[in-house]
């Protein structure tokens, strides 16, 4: 979670207190219901934190699926490492077989 997260969050926070508090005081002039202040405030800190919670486990899904591309690939070059060593011993018995075909032929 970065800074920067965290700075807008307190700032939608704030954004609706000020919004409610000023709205609500546009029609009664005389007071302002706490309960639905406090009640915006909350419902816009558990939004922010919701998009925080959803930004973390995004990232750490990306991570995972970083993590299994780079072993995949890995794997990937060990299996091809592996049928290059086994190809190379197979193409050398290949080659001792055709010397060997080609020196009874020309005895």
């Amino acid at each position: 979670m970065e800074v920067r997260d965290i700075v807008f969050s307190i700032l939608m926070v704030v954004s609706a207190f000020v919004f409610t508090y000023e709205w609500l005081s546009r029609f009664h002039t005389e007071y302002s219901n706490a309960l639905i202040i406090l009640s915006a405030v909350i419902l816009v800190a558990s939004l922010a934190a919701m998009i925080l919670s959803v930004d973390m486990r995004l990232r750490r899904i990306d991570k995972k699926l970083d993590d299994k591309e780079r072993s995949t690939r890995i794997n990937i070059q060990s299996v091809e490492d592996n049928m290059e060593k086994k190809m190379d011993g197979v193409i050398d018995k290949m080659d001792e077989t055709v010397e060997t075909f080609n020196r009874r032929m020309y005895r």
